[in-house]
Formats: C-alpha cells, sequence, structure tokens
C-alpha cells in the first residue's frame, strides 16, 4: 500500500528513548543502515564498557555474539537482540545489500524457543483483535503473493515451478542459527524427508536449496547425494509463492520459507521450534509446550510483519509502516526483475540517453543500437521509444514517458520521474492491446487495500493540483463569460503519437472545436493551448475566432478544472486528471482512459475494452502498476507516493541553462522540419 511514514505505525510499544547500546560487532558500526535504523528506533551504539543503565547489544547468534554476552555477564547488563526483518533485501546480507527493516528484541531472539521473545508474547497475548489490523494484514499477504515478496527477492517471479503434484522439503544453510536453537543437525533434516516421502506415497519430491546455498555463500543440509528418481534438488530460483501452488504437501525445520508456506493455504509439517509453530497453523514435530494459543493466519502475520519490526523508509530517513516498506522492496523489485539481464535501446534521442540509463542500466548498461539487426543480435531484451518506433522495431518494448512525468515540459528536455515501459503495445495506441489495458482489466475488481490506496492517491493529487507536467500559471478572469455550461476544450500536438494513431476522424484543434461548438451551441467553450505549442517548440496552433468563447493562454490546466462543468478532447491526458477531479470528460478518439464506462465516447473504441473497473481499479491501473518511478534525489526506483510528495514540495532539481537553449534550438527545428512536410 502506499503510506506515508506517519500512517498505520503500529509497534507494539513505544521506542526507548535513548537507550545506550554497546556493541562489539563492527557490522553494527559498518553498515550505515543498521545504524541508521537503531537510532530512530530510540537507541544510540557506543563502544567500551558499559554502565549502570546500558545495554549490550548482539547480532543474534552470531559468531560474535558471545563476545557481548560475555561482556554482558560480567556488568550484568541487558541484551538486546538484533536481526534482519523477514523481508530483507534483493540479495542475502552477504552480497552487500541493506536490510529494509530490523528486528529488535530486549527479550529473547525469535528464532530461538528457549526463551520467549517479544513475538512470542505477541503472539501469546496480544489481542489482535483489530479490525483495522487483521484488515492490513490480509491486504498486504495478498500483495506479498501478488508481487512475489519473500526475505530475498532477486529472481524472475515467471521462472516456472516443476509439475504440480510434488511434496516440497526446504532445505536452509548448514549451522544455521534458527535450526541450532531448535535442536536439529544433518540428521534432523534426513528425518524429515523420510517423512515427506512416507506421507506423500509416489508423489515427487523437492528439495528447495536455500538462496544462500545456490549462490555459493553458505553450504545447505542436503547434497546432490541426497537426490535420487523420486528427488530432485531445485536450486533454480523459484519464487516460493509459485512453488507453494504446485506442493501437496511443505516440509521444514526453521525456513521463513515454512512461515509463508502459511499464507499460501498451507499447514506445513515442521522438524523444528521456529516462532510460526505451535499457534495451531503448523503440524509440529517437536511442540514448544508453552504456545498453547491458537491463532488465524491474519492474526499470526499482523504480530509478526506488522507490530515486531521496525521497518526503514530510505526516501524519508525514517521508521515507517509495512505497507511502505512493501511499496519499497517492490519497486526496487520490480527493477532488478526487467533489468538485470541488460537493456537493448533503439531510437532515443541522446538527451534521453542519461535519464534512460537511470530508469533500466542499474545493473547493466543500457546498449544504445539503432540498427534493429543489432540490437537483436546482442541478445537483451529490446525497447524503443514509442513515437519514433517503425515497422522493423515491431517486436521491441515500446518506451513513453509515464502520466505523473516532471515539473516542466518534455520539449524543454526536463528528465522524467516516471516512465512506461510496454512489452504489447502502447498505452495511446489503440490499434494493438497495451499492458495498461491488461492492468485496467485486472484492477476491474479491487482488493480493500487497493481501492484505499488508489484513494489516498486521488486525494494527494487534487488536492495538491498535481498533474503530469505540473505547471504552474495564473488563473485568467473568467468572471466575464456568459451564462451556460462550461467546456474546457484541451489543445493537443496535432503531430502527437497519441493523435496520428489514436484521435480518429477529428485529428487537429480546429476539428476539435468545431465539432463541440456544433454538438453544444447552448455552452461557454474554453480552449486552452498544449503548453508545448504556446511554447513555441511543437506544432497545433489554431485560430480559434468564433470557435470558442474565450482562449485560456499559459493557464494552469489543472487550475481551470474546478471551473469547468465538462471536457472535451481528442485524446488529451487532461481528460484523464479531469475524470480524477470528478469532471465529466467526451472523448472523440480512443485514449487509454476511455471505453471504460468512465467517459462519454464518440470515437471509435475498440470492443476488447469491455471491463468496467472504478475510477480507483483505472488510477491503480495507470499510475500504481503501470509505470515505474524514479526518486530525483536518491536515484532510486520508488513508488508513487514519493513522487507525488516530491511534486507537492517542489523538490525536484531542475536542469541547468545550456539544457534550456537545447530544448529551444530542438524545438525550433522541429517546427521548421514540420512547415517543410506541410
Amino acid at each position: 500500500m502506499g503510506l506515508g511514514p506517519e500512517i498505520y505505525d503500529t509497534p507494539a510499544a513505544g521506542p526507548v528513548q535513548d537507550r545506550r547500546l554497546f556493541v562489539y560487532n563492527g557490522g553494527f558500526l559498518t553498515q550505515r543502515r543498521v545504524r541508521r535504523i537503531l537510532q530512530l528506533a530510540g537507541n544510540s551504539l557506543h563502544i567500551g564498557l558499559p554502565k549502570d543503565g546500558d545495554h549490550i547489544a548482539i547480532w543474534g547468534n552470531s559468531p560474535t555474539a558471545h563476545r557481548g554476552l560475555a561482556v554482558a555477564a560480567k556488568f550484568d547488563a541487558p541484551l538486546v537482540r538484533v536481526e534482519d526483518a523477514f523481508l530483507r533485501s534483493l540479495h542475502p546480507g552477504r552480497a552487500g545489500a541493506p536490510p529494509l527493516g530490523l528486528l529488535i528484541d530486549a527479550k529473547g531472539v525469535h528464532f530461538d524457543p528457549s526463551t520467549p521473545s517479544e513475538l512470542e508474547e505477541l503472539l501469546a497475548s496480544h489481542p489482535l483483535d483489530n479490525t483495522d489490523l487483521l484488515n492490513r494484514a490480509r491486504g498486504a499477504i495478498a500483495r506479498l503473493s501478488e508481487a512475489h515478496l519473500t526475505k530475498y527477492t532477486g529472481f524472475d517471479a515467471d521462472t516456472p515451478a516443476p509439475p504440480p503434484g510434488y511434496v516440497l522439503v526446504i532445505d536452509q544453510t548448514r549451522g544455521d542459527a534458527s535450526v541450532t536453537a531448535s535442536g536439529a543437525d544433518r540428521a534432523r533434516f534426513v528425518e524429515m524427508l523420510v517423512f515427506a516421502q512416507e506421507e506423500h506415497p509416489g508423489c515427487p519430491v523437492i528439495i528447495k536449496t536455500h538462496p544462500e546455498t545456490a549462490q555459493g555463500y553458505r553450504a545447505g543440509y542436503f547434497t546432490d547425494a541426497d537426490a535420487n528418481d523420486r528427488i530432485t534438488l531445485l536450486d533454480t530460483p523459484v519464487s516460493p509463492w509459485t512453488l507453494f501452488e504446485g506442493a501437496v504437501g511443505v516440509y521444514t525445520v526453521s525456513s521463513q520459507m515454512g512461515f509463508e508456506a502459511i499464507f499460501a493455504g498451507h499447514k506445513p509439517r515442521v522438524f523444528g521450534q521456529p516462532f510460526y509453530a505451535g499457534w495451531g497453523l503448523t503440524a509440529d514435530e517437536f511442540p514448544v509446550p508453552r504456545r498453547q494459543r491458537v491463532l488465524t493466519r491474519p492474526q499470526l502475520f499482523a504480530a509478526t510483519m506488522i507490530l515486531y519490526p521496525k521497518w526503514y523508509d530510505p526516501f524519508r530517513d525514517c521508521l515507517c509502516s509495512l505497507e511502505t516498506a512493501i511499496d519499497t522492496l517492490a519497486a526496487e523489485t520490480r527493477q532488478w526483475r526487467e533489468d538485470h539481464a541488460g537493456w537493448a535501446a533503439s531510437a532515443m534521442r541522446m538527451w534521453k540517453r542519461s535519464p534512460l540509463q537511470g530508469f533500466f542500466g542499474t545493473y547493466k548498461p543500457v546498449l544504445f543500437e539503432d540498427d534493429p539487426a543489432k540490437a537483436r543480435q546482442s541478445g537483451r531484451p529490446w525497447m524503443v521509444w514509442a513515437g519514433k518506433a517503425q515497422v522493423g522495431h515491431a517486436d521491441a518494448a515500446r518506451v513513453e514517458d509515464g502520466f505523473l512525468r516532471s515539473k516542466g515540459l518534455g520539449a524543454d528536455l526536463i528528465p522524467p520521474l516516471s516512465l512506461v515501459c510496454d512489452d504489447l503495445g502502447i498505452y495511446y495506441d489503440p490499434s494493438r492491446p497495451s499492458r495498461i489495458e491488461k492492468w485496467i482489466e485486472a484492477r476491474a475488481t479491487l482488493r480493500p487495500d487497493q481501492r484505499a490506496r488508489a484513494t489516498r492517491l486521488i486525494e494527494t493529487l487534487t488536492q495538491g493540483g498535481l498533474s503530469k507536467y505540473n505547471l504552474s500559471a495564473p488563473l485568467p478572469d473568467l468572471s466575464a463569460l456568459p451564462d451556460g455550461p462550461r467546456i474546457l476544450v484541451p489543445g493537443q500536438v496535432e503531430d502527437d503519437a497519441s493523435i496520428l494513431t489514436g484521435a480518429g476522424d477529428i485529428a487537429t484543434n480546429r476539428a476539435l472545436l468545431q465539432a463541440v461548438r456544433s454538438a453544444r451551441p447552448d455552452a461557454v467553450v474554453l480552449y486552452k493551448p498544449h503548453p508545448d505549442v504556446e511554447a513555441g517548440l511543437r506544432s497545433g496552433a489554431v485560430e480559434a475566432d468564433g470557435l470558442t468563447d474565450m482562449v485560456l493562454s499559459n493557464a494552469d490546466p489543472i487550475a481551470l478544472l474546478a471551473h469547468v462543468d465538462e471536457v472535451w478532447t481528442m485524446t488529451s491526458l487532461l481528460g484523464f486528471e479531469a475524470l480524477l477531479r470528478g469532471v465529466p470528460v467526451t472523448t472523440f478518439g480512443a485514449p487509454f482512459y476511455a471505453g471504460w464506462r468512465l467517459t462519454t465516447d464518440k470515437g471509435d473504441i475498440p470492443p476488447r475494452r469491455r471491463a468496467e473497473p472504478t475510477l480507483e481499479g483505472l488510477v491503480h491501473a495507470a499510475l500504481i502498476d503501470y509505470p515505474r518511478y524514479r526518486d530525483p534525489k536518491t536515484g532510486l526506483p520508488c513508488p508513487v507516493e514519493v513522487i507525488t510528495e516530491r511534486l507537492a514540495r517542489g523538490d525536484i532539481p531542475r536542469p541547468g541553462t545550456a539544457n534550456r537553449l537545447l530544448a529551444k534550438l530542438q524545438g525550433l527545428m522541429a517546427t521548421q522540419a514540420h512547415l517543410w512536410r506541410r
């Protein structure tokens, strides 16, 4: 969900302010993210020897924990155990990835059943009966499943699992602290494997290798010697959520995957004593006697994922809710999954290449190659700027600006804050299906958490006056206008790709004005020229005498929406922005937002647009699912809410004078080329 850091932050207890933690593990001092989360949670780190009232921090049951344990015993100082949260990062910490959150526990450690931890106390005694809390848990579970998020998310979610009907046995890293704390060893894993075979006769057995084992960091308990005709070791990075779908049973000692299996509908067979065992949701071979409470899945999730961890927001540098942490991890994960193989890119202007590298070149630099044959031969996924795509680019993904683009015009060479990369078509071309149409169809039905997120986003956009370009200009004096319903007609760039592909019979600004005046002679027609046309950067100027009651030059189109009754357009994005503000919209073309029963459509709408989403569903598809966003301050992939906050605060770096002069020169050359063609 797109929650700000101040929303839904409901830890089990308030942070202990100014708690002094003495540490004897270098990681506490060298890992900046760990230090910052601890600080935000009310702790200060120190080296040396503790005094009365000081605490000793140790990292779980790590190999260096004995140092802190020894000092704590000598000085009778209380312990605080720190561990990674259950959604951590793209890759394991050994790969250098900072954690998304921490578990900070002054009573025990969640994976060690010998002493109750703060998490166990939550599970045992917290009411866990708040409706809002449990609804949040349900929404977050669905979100993790849909986005294939888990502790480490650096895998391709489309990688297929083996044919369904298998038993899933989960391996762990040899010597893992949770395994040792459960009193387990190699013999326990072998015993579990035997049970899996005996309890599911005839079913194939899949042993899922731990990611750190597959990446060569640490050995697991199972080896190739354990495989046979029935048993297969799977070290391919397949999504746990995909594996759960095809499994007839799940077996684990103490893996976090066992915890996740619960929310995929399984009742895992547990051969250790992990934190999630003993609450009626697992079949326990070695039960913990003191755990007697029966919990529901949302209750287990709420305590473990919402109340217990300290989640971190890297964009606002503060603690945050689980939902905000999910947004952060989902954006980073999407970038990795789409970009880690690298991209070849064609028909990209020179000034666009740097922003494209920022969006798509984090893991491998984008290879710019205009020759389609050479781009294909690169073996990489291939993209082309949508407006420059030609016949030879038929199999390339289309790239375009997103619907919250920047603070300033694209024709002024202002770099984008959002881009779309469409593997099916492109949003403005109705002649073929596009990925946004698939998203709109998928969001015809929304979960409560999705509807709430879209509603908050609409409120943010409308209250902040945010739009694609976020241009500010004074409103003209409208007091002298005659009586009658006011219709705002947005002008467009007449050689824009959305006009060429989606406008239909009415494809010029003059024809649009004539059609509006003919259809509504009683209306007060207000014409707003396109900003790029007004700036002299693109074509589309029109003599509007006799067709309009007022030409609104250099006016803020978003502010105008509060003063009109309707918007009539060919394909302008202003129609979408009008819908957000409750203004009725009539279209003559087939923009992406037309054809879903939310607009009055006079153009030729593709018959495939049959879904009937709500406005919230349309917004979720168009602004949350479809684009990718990049934070201009941190350079990180981010959720839409970060961009809206940056825009609302004006916290967006602007290009320098040279960039603007280049934009003017580019606009002059484009205009001359247009006149020559005419």
